[in-house]
């Protein structure tokens, strides 16, 4: 009797994971962990690699929340030395809200 108890508790517990709330934090912390070799991960500074564009400026190109399907379906680029990554569907919401917070041009932001 205890096995199905204690089976229930884990699938409850990963439910309970799955729809958490989408935060900031983690996703700065996965941001700066994946890409901050490359790219100024952050408010200000410049990229490590002079080619990659900093993330405050996503915006020049397409809105953050854009990104949404290509990081959980695998985010591909044109050239060789950035790898392939592929996020759950909880840290692609925080890294968006993350982006987002970040963007130099604050008129018209997804989120205030």
């Amino acid at each position: 009797m205890l096995r199905p108890l204690a089976l229930a508790a884990v699938v409850l517990a990963f439910a309970g994971a799955a729809s958490a709330e989408p935060d900031p934090a983690r996703g700065r912390e996965l941001i700066q962990r994946h890409c901050g070799g490359c790219h100024a991960a952050g408010p200000s500074g410049a990229s490590p690699e002079p080619a990659a564009p900093a993330f405050r400026e996503l915006h020049r190109r397409y809105q953050p929340e854009m990104l949404a399907e290509a990081l959980a379906e695998g985010l591909l680029t044109g050239h060789p030395m950035m790898p392939e990554f592929r996020f759950r569907e909880e840290d692609v919401r925080s890294i968006i809200l993350y982006l987002d917070s970040i963007q130099t041009r604050r008129t018209g932001a997804l989120r205030p």
